[in-house]
């Protein structure tokens, strides 16, 4: 393979160099016009098969929507369809094999054959391994893909991630850096846990407890061997330029080897402890949660809801906050409290009030009694409780609030746990409550309250309740013993790395959200009950048959296997007749091992691996800003801990991608859409389909099923990766999310097809090997079409190379799109077409060495460089497509060509480049010309063959130059009249004067600038009075459409009835309807004076 830093050419034309001897000109020119008659007979072939195929499709589609089954109709036509597009794709490619482009090229672009083989032959030449090399001024580039969860399958938000990653990974493979893009995949604990579990019922009726928890582990590893293969799958389709020779897991034995010596080293630091704290504990998956995993939602009143582990039949209702009074102990005196907790009074140690709470001060010390269990519960002063809010005394159960827990530490109160682990009143409830579910519980305590006479009143109460989003349950405070993490101290690291500049966060939003975050840290619960997942390595010493304390730091022992906390626990008790062990049976948090990712991959604790010393610390961090503190902080924290280092030196933050409407990706609203959905295509009923499959529960479904109907009623077609990467990349703005619209990336799909066609046709006008020529700064030889192409790609170079290293894809991509369409097809395939078919008009043509010759081979050559360079350029964005294409351009070059991939060819370096300004502004002047003519033409379609004049006079804003302008331009538009000719669509001739005198008759004329004005002749052209009177007719529908929105804002108090986005759109419209009729009026006014002016 060539190597990825062979200079490209650079940017300016050595005539010279174009054939010195003229020795092959003849044979090249012959050559050229034998391959275009090939060539174009081939693509009439391949167009007339597509068309063929393209009526078959719209037939079957005919035939299926008479059924009245639109879908049906769409999948006949999408179908058909595809056969249209495999009549282009040859044959297969083996596995690892370059593809044959031997072919011609097809009449229409299609991403199927585009991006076939193309990932299998990249990987088979190890284009994504790292290069041995290390003389690259920046050092290599390194970059850790956030390891997707083993849940199922990607979505667009993983789209983005790989599209920005992969662009940035390409960037810097070709400008020569060493580079390492590291997959891999996290077994995410709790998702897959849920997803097995569900999947396991589904299919058998059985839970994970009756099936063990060696035999559940078995269906875990089963099911992320089918899982995962598919991610991959998605992956790799999407063009990710991944290192997959090294691709991890997170329960991988090196991972988990590394896992488990990070726990070892900070447990026996002190940095984790265990404790007895309230969590967040989900009640249908019996576990903790940290913070950060609980999701909460707001309610604005009284709300009815179904939960997961209560009686589907039953609703409950929640945004309401219940008063009762408890009765003072020896006194007639109640006092009242409030709750949205009702269910949680049975485990209450105390009723607070203010300490400066006049109403109760005579209360304080005593007790009230619980009417249910006798229990006396104190009535305590502490500054908690707010005598402005509700009757200014709260009730206070420890065990189940967190804001309680506080004030029972505070005054040590009892801790009653009433709740079981799957949420039922436990013993401490009382008989009566016992067994009930906690949420039947609140209903028969508010029943029993009222027969007692305690029940005061329930009130709407706008509140936020917090929600486990794996099980969709409401979260519940209760006292467990747990693994955590101090992170105080490293909090403040990570905090200083960013102070000190070590590590930049972008935007600025994101660095603000962490020292917001990590200024006030809560220790990290790291323990979770579940079976998946990297179990706890530690273990509690049974001493002569006694179970030592489990809160006492010496009563447990951390080690990477039994024999080895063996030997630590007689160590450290070498007296004990017996000692047993007792493995600690809870997983550690996924997030714990995804912190590690930065180093574990790279061989940590192996301090002496070459990957780490050689690629730690990361380059950077490119992820969502969503997990920012969830991944990206722990990942700081314990790089700083563990590698004293941090782990990149950059993050970067995009932004989430949601759906059209704006709303967060979710598969309960069934705008969850894999990748290779879109770029492969898929049906409604296939989309259908596909949720059926999968995990939701039948209410789910249903809003599922009706979400995808009404975003997808035709299903997605098939646009390709490399649509939807640019699409994604386009979109991209820092801060910003993406409402992201299907109908976008079919956009961008049809942008692919325009540069395909581009091209093809660019190659049937260079001739059959191209000897690519050294640039020079004199383009002695090129016209002005040549050095105004080579300034805007000069300006494009300079656009895209910035736009990356700010890390501005919505700006790389405009320039990549603007010059593709606007300065090369628009324009300069157009005056490239013109020089050429010119010059082969030219009898000196064939001569060696003339003008015409040279001046032909200048074009070719900057026609041939523009295709090279901007294929180049936008490689990192659509690398199929680029691929494809630049392999077919440098057949042309044969022996020629930089490098036997555009993966490692050289990337267009800006201080390669020059602008020639005057270029840039002759051809304005040119341009200016067919924009007027091209807005009048549109005034008069019926025009063929169109006659254009320009008449050049002095400028009267340039008096001193006034003459030297004139000349200039004249001379300009009197060599550039054939571009201009070839530029504007059915014009046939233009010519150039600079006598008044000299402007034709019955023409219609427009200003072009101060000094120059257009003439179109329509005298002989067109029937000037029938012109008139279509124009009227025009006027006439127009002006009805005018008035019939006037009306509209006549109506009776249009201003207050009427909503304001409503008048604005009105309003639009009647602006939009008043310029149509000025510019037909115009129109009709300048046809009726050259009537006049012929009578």
């Amino acid at each position: 393979m060539s190597d990825a830093n062979e200079a490209p050419a650079s940017a300016a034309v050595t005539p010279a160099a174009a054939d010195p001897a003229g020795q092959t000109a003849a044979k090249s020119k012959n050559e050229a016009k034998n391959e275009a008659k090939r060539l174009a007979k081939l693509a009439k072939l391949e167009a007339k098969k597509a068309a063929q195929a393209v009526q078959a499709a719209a037939l079957a589609a005919k035939k299926a929507a008479a059924g009245a089954v639109a879908e049906t109709a769409s999948k006949a036509a999408n179908t058909a369809l595809k056969v249209a597009g495999d009549a282009s794709e040859g044959p297969e490619t083996p596995a690892g094999e370059k593809k044959d482009l031997s072919a011609p090229m097809a009449a229409a672009y299609d991403p199927r054959a585009v991006e076939k083989a193309w990932d299998a032959w990249w990987e088979a030449q190890d284009v994504y391994k790292p290069t041995a090399r290390d003389d690259h001024p920046e050092g290599p580039f390194m970059l850790t893909l956030p390891p997707p969860n083993v849940t199922g399958s990607l979505h667009l938000g993983h789209g983005l991630t790989l599209s920005i990653q992969d662009a940035l990974v390409r960037w810097n493979r070709m400008r020569g850096r060493p580079t390492l893009w590291l997959p891999g995949t996290d077994h995410a604990g709790i998702a897959t846990q849920v997803v097995v579990e569900k999947r396991i019922a589904r299919d058998t009726g059985k839970t994970r407890h009756d099936l063990g928890r060696e035999r559940f582990i078995e269906e875990v590893w089963k099911w992320k061997t089918e899982s995962g293969g598919h991610i991959t799958k998605q992956m790799r389709i999407m063009g990710a330029s991944l290192d997959w020779s090294r691709e991890v897991f997170t329960m991988d034995d090196k991972l988990s080897k590394a896992v488990t010596e990070a726990f070892i080293r900070l447990h026996e630091k002190g940095t984790i402890y265990r404790e007895t704290r309230l969590v967040n504990w989900c009640t249908k998956l019996k576990t903790a949660l940290s913070n950060l995993e609980v999701e909460t939602i707001e309610l604005t009143g009284p709300t009815m809801m179904s939960l997961p582990d209560h009686d589907p039949s039953k609703k409950y209702e929640f945004g309401t906050i219940i008063s009762f009074a408890y009765p003072i102990e020896n006194s007639d005196e109640k006092i009242v409290v409030a709750t949205t907790r009702l269910e949680t009074m049975l485990g209450d140690t105390a009723v607070c009030v203010h300490p400066k709470d006049a109403r109760y001060a005579h209360l304080v010390g005593r007790h009230v009694v619980h009417p249910f269990n006798g229990r006396r519960i104190p009535i305590i002063a502490d500054e908690y409780a707010d005598p402005e809010k509700g009757t200014g005394a709260v009730k206070i159960t420890p065990a189940h609030d967190f804001n309680d827990y506080a004030v029972g530490k505070r005054n040590n109160l009892g801790f009653i746990n009433v709740l079981t682990d799957d949420g039922l009143i436990n013993e401490e409830g009382g008989e009566r409550f016992q067994g009930l579910r906690r949420f039947d519980a609140r209903l028969a305590i508010c029943d029993a309250l009222k027969q007692l006479g305690l029940y005061v009143e329930t009130k709407p109460n706008p509140m936020q309740l917090p929600m486990c989003p794996r099980s969709n349950n409401i979260v519940e405070p209760m006292l467990k013993p747990q693994w955590y993490v101090n992170t105080q101290t490293m909090a403040k690291r990570a905090c200083d790395a960013v102070t000190d500049k070590k590590l930049v966060i972008e935007p600025a939003t994101s660095e603000r959200e962490w020292f917001k975050w990590l200024g006030q840290p809560q220790d990290w619960c790291i323990s979770r009950q579940l079976w998946w997942g990297h179990r706890v390595p530690a273990y509690l010493i049974e001493k002569d048959g006694r179970r030592l304390d489990e809160f006492d730091p010496q009563s447990w022992v951390s080690a990477h296997d039994h024999a080895a906390a063996l030997a630590k626990a007689v160590a450290r008790y070498p007296d004990a007749a017996t000692i047993v062990l007792h493995h600690d049976e809870d997983v550690l948090d996924t997030w714990f091992s995804s912190a590690l990712f930065p180093f574990s991959t790279l061989g940590w604790p192996d301090s002496d691996s070459v990957d780490l010393q050689r690629f730690y610390p990361n380059s950077m961090l490119e992820t969502g800003w969503d997990i920012l503190f969830f991944w990206v902080a722990r990942m700081v924290m314990l790089g700083l801990e563990l590698m004293d280092d941090v782990p990149f030196k950059y993050v970067f933050c995009h932004a989430l991608v949601r759906d059209a409407h704006g709303r967060k990706m979710s598969k309960s609203l069934g705008n969850v859409i894999d990748p290779l959905d879109v770029v492969n295509g898929i049906t409604l009923d296939q989309l259908q389909e596909k949720l059926a499959k999968g995990n939701l529960d039948p209410a789910e479904l249903q809003r599922a099923r009706a979400g995808q109907r009404e975003d997808y009623p035709n299903g997605i077609s098939a646009c390709g990766a490399d649509a939807l990467r640019f699409t994604l990349l386009a979109y991209t703005a820092q801060g910003r999310d993406i409402n992201l619209d299907v109908m976008r990336i079919e956009g961008y799909r049809k942008f692919c097809n325009k540069i395909w066609n581009a091209v093809k046709f660019a190659l049937m006008k260079l001739p059959a090997s191209v000897t690519p020529q050294p640039l020079t700064a004199t383009l002695q030889y090129a016209t002005l079409g040549d050095r105004w192409i080579l300034s805007r790609l000069a300006h494009a170079v300079r656009d895209v190379d910035a736009s990356i290293r700010d890390m501005n894809f919505m700006n790389a991509c405009s320039a990549i799109h603007g010059f593709w369409l606007y300065d090369f097809c628009d324009v300069y395939l157009e005056t490239s077409k013109t020089v050429l078919d010119e010059a082969a008009k030219d009898p000196q043509a064939g001569v060696a060495g003339s003008a015409a010759q040279l001046r032909q081979h200048t074009t070719e050559q900057v026609l041939f460089l523009c295709l090279d360079t901007i294929l180049r350029l936008m490689h990192p964005f659509m690398p199929y497509l680029s691929e494809e294409l630049w392999q077919r351009v440098m057949q042309r070059a044969g022996p020629h060509r930089p490098a036997a991939s555009i993966c490692v060819a050289a990337y267009p370096e800006p201080a390669q480049w020059t602008v020639d300004a005057q270029a840039l502004a002759q051809f304005e002047d040119v341009q200016a010309v067919c924009r007027a003519a091209r807005s009048l033409l549109s005034d008069f379609a019926t025009v063929r063959n169109a006659q254009l004049t320009v008449l050049v006079t002095p400028d009267v804003t340039a008096a001193a130059d006034a003459a030297r302008i004139q000349a200039e331009r004249v001379q300009l538009l009197t060599a550039e009249k054939a571009v201009l000719v070839g530029l504007v669509k059915n014009a046939a001739q233009l010519t150039v004067v600079t006598d008044p005198a000299l402007a034709p008759k019955g023409a219609a004329a427009t200003s072009v600038m101060p000094g120059m004005t257009l003439f179109l002749a329509l005298k002989g052209f067109v029937d000037l009075g029938a012109e008139v009177a279509k124009l009227q007719t025009k006027r006439a529908k127009a002006e009805q459409l005018l008035q019939s929105w006037v009306k509209k804002t006549q109506i009776p108090d249009y201003e207050t009835k009427v909503r304001a986005e409503v008048r604005q759109a009105n309003d639009a419209k009647i602006q939009t309807y008043q310029a149509d009729v000025a510019a037909l009026d115009k129109a009709i006014a300048e046809i009726n004076r050259l009537i006049a002016d012929a009578e």
